[in-house]
């Protein structure tokens, strides 16, 4: 059980009922990260603007991004964000080996010297962002412009946030149909 309790929509705005039916559309739930984070409705409204901004513009493509929060949620043990990620991952291309096995990236072979780099940068930044080398950056620079040198360091980023906010309230993964009615659903649904 999470450590606060999620937001239903009787209790918020038509401005955030509005986000949550958008979300709800295109995801068949509403994450129970943002029913909390919505007791703050401008910081809710600003991080699902945010979080849309990193997922779905810029030249990075989603699949890669996925990837690397994928990673990044291994490296910090975050439940919450693996459970939702690794399944968009595996929609995006990426298979149950690449992903159960990606601490052996260095070794794979199928990962290509560029998606290898950005994993690299991920675990890099995760672990200890000051460790990142002129080396290191350079070799990023061989594969990615500035912006999407940008774009990789905000999805890493942003989910070391989001990690860090749902391990430490103890969030429980979101099951589809959550969100939807006027009430909370209960701790114990069953809905899948």
């Amino acid at each position: 059980m999470s450590r606060i309790s999620r937001v239903n929509r009787s209790q918020v705005s038509n401005e955030i009922n509005a986000i949550f039916d958008r979300i709800y559309a295109e995801r068949g739930k509403v994450p129970n990260m943002f029913r909390v984070m919505a007791h703050r409705p401008e910081i809710f409204a600003t991080i699902e603007a945010h979080l849309t901004a990193v997922l779905r513009t810029g030249t990075v493509p989603p699949r890669l991004k996925e990837l690397i929060i994928v990673r990044t949620s291994q490296l910090n043990q975050t439940p919450y964000c693996l459970a939702s990620h690794t399944r968009a991952a595996k929609n995006l291309g990426w298979s149950d080996e690449q992903l159960t096995q990606l601490a052996d990236w260095p070794h794979r072979g199928d990962f290509t010297p560029a998606e290898k780099a950005a994993l690299h940068l991920a675990e890099t930044v995760t672990r200890d962002a000051h460790a990142v080398t002129d080396e290191q950056f350079a070799e990023l620079c061989v594969y990615y412009s500035e912006g999407e040198i940008v774009e990789i360091l905000c999805a890493i980023g942003l989910f070391n946030y989001f990690n860090r906010f749902n391990d430490a309230l103890q969030m429980r993964s979101t099951q589809l149909g959550e969100g939807a009615g006027t009430g909370p659903v209960p701790e114990t649904s069953s809905i899948r």
